[in-house]
């Protein structure tokens, strides 16, 4: 049977992200100010005195994931480019299974986004006796960041990096006041793992994931980047040492702040907020309430940059509708998949809000629990398929098969974490919610006819390159 014609796909502006521009989109996917903010009081429910542990082995294991990850960045870039390096060396089914992967994974990495801004936005208008409905809240934040992704990706970008910056600064104001409280002496119980165990470190790796995902997130703007072989594995690296260096220095002031309080962190919703409070610094509240408000914005809308990304590639491929490669003829954005994306980011949680007992801090929790599926699935092909592709070009090494062992069996402790021990209703079915999606998404791509033009341009391409016999992992 004769393949189709493939889709000509529209032109993204080339060459206009920077190395600041790419950490930005990846700092703002990992989304550091709602890890303080809103995820920390549950890793501290899981782990305790072990928080900051649970947030330095998981940064260790993504950085495992990271160095594999960067075999391909640094030798070829192009749109969605993380399912195309699984393709490279794996073929293009796992590149498109990957990429199945991607789309569950950034989506739901941004609904925690479209929900802590409803929160933090309310906590704002508190102060002036206002309080407005979710919904109206969740189409605000939508509609802002659809318009700044079809409009300008370095215009997105350069917002992300402003809004999270000065969220993230209010954040370390309150860090440095506890610290200060304390005489910066160390926190004994902490530097010994006081009344920690295994499984509570064990699922706090679960969460610390969920904080951590999305550091790969520059590799989907390899058309858009300027010199992308040395700016996007930088940006990669970068972002995620970046804030997995801030995810352990929260978790321990956190906890530190906590100690001795009458309620504790697990049962506090805006513990930034709280600590502002014991260290004398109410007028930051409003303040730190806007900050995360605004980091909920920009993690919303690297999500949308990136899944839109991740979408239009997968149109070029051929495994979706043809119109989804569309490009703005003007404004060179992926306008087709933004919008697409940004109606899924509204349609989520808004649905999940006429669910009977359902909170916008639910909303937070399941984002964050099925999000993780997702880029554990594309993080252990990309890191499988770094070794495949260096022995299929003659220059894998030993070291290169020794990375993506220790990145898989690394991975594997989240995902058994995920079901075993089996977790409440209804975290419990997310598994098998995932599963059911990966068994439909292999079915569809199976049963399209793909192009094999771009992953063979890529693959080509990279041959020529060739990997260097003593090029650095």
């Amino acid at each position: 049977m004769q393949a189709a014609e493939p889709p000509k796909p529209g032109a993204l502006r080339a060459g206009c992200l920077n190395f600041t521009e790419l950490s930005a989109i990846s700092v703002a996917n990992i989304a550091p100010t709602l890890t303080a903010v809103l995820i920390m009081p549950l890793m501290y429910g899981a782990a305790g005195n072990a928080s900051w542990l649970a947030y330095l082995f998981g940064a260790v294991m993504l950085l495992f994931v990271a160095l594999n990850l960067n075999q391909f960045a640094r030798r070829s870039a192009a749109t969605g480019s993380m399912h195309a390096y699984t393709a490279m060396g794996l073929g293009r089914t796992a590149g498109g299974i990957s990429a199945w992967c991607l789309v569950w994974a950034y989506l739901f990495d941004g609904v925690p986004g479209v929900a802590g801004f409803a929160i933090f936005a309310n906590a704002a208008l508190a102060a002036i006796g206002l309080h407005v409905p979710a919904l109206p809240l969740f189409a605000i934040v939508v509609f802002v960041v659809w318009l700044l992704a079809y409009a300008d990706v370095q215009l997105s970008s350069l917002v992300m990096l402003s809004f999270e910056g000065v969220s993230l600064t209010l954040v370390l104001l309150v860090c440095a006041g506890v610290l200060l409280r304390h005489h910066f002496a160390l926190d004994a119980p902490q530097v010994s793992l006081k009344g920690a165990s295994l499984a509570g470190v064990a699922m706090g790796v679960n969460i610390a994931i969920f904080s951590l995902v999305g550091f790969e997130n520059p590799t989907a703007f390899g058309d858009e980047a300027r010199d992308p072989l040395v700016t996007i594995p930088r940006a990669v690296i970068a972002g995620l040492l970046l804030s997995g260096v801030l995810f352990v220095l929260f978790a321990y002031v956190e906890v530190m702040g906590f100690a001795g309080y009458a309620t504790p962190l697990d049962k506090v919703d805006a513990p930034i907020n709280m600590l502002a409070r014991l260290v004398g610094m109410r007028v930051l509240i409003v303040p730190l309430s806007l900050g995360a408000m605004v980091g909920s914005f920009a993690a919303l809308s690297a999500c949308v940059n990136a899944s839109a990304r991740v979408l239009y590639s997968l149109s070029r491929e051929g495994i979706l509708h043809t119109a989804i490669c569309s490009a703005h003829e003007t404004k060179q954005t992926p306008h087709v998949a933004v919008t697409v994306m940004s109606a899924l980011f509204f349609a989520i949680p808004a649905a999940l809000l006429f669910v009977p007992g359902t909170r916008l801090l639910d909303i937070v929790g399941y984002g964050g629990a099925l999000t993780a599926f997702g880029f554990i699935g594309a993080y252990l092909l990309v890191s499988i398929a770094a070794p495949a592709w260096l022995s299929h070009a003659g220059s894998a090494r030993a070291r290169d098969y020794a990375l993506a062992a220790v990145a898989a069996l690394l991975l594997m402790f989240p995902a058994i974490g995920s079901v075993y021990p089996v977790p409440p209703w209804p975290y419990a079915v997310f598994p098998y919610l995932f599963l059911a999606y990966m068994i439909a998404g292999l079915l569809w791509i199976r049963s399209r006819s793909l192009s094999a033009v771009e992953y063979e341009d890529l693959s080509s391409a990279a041959s020529a390159a060739g990997p260097a016999e003593g090029d650095a992992g």
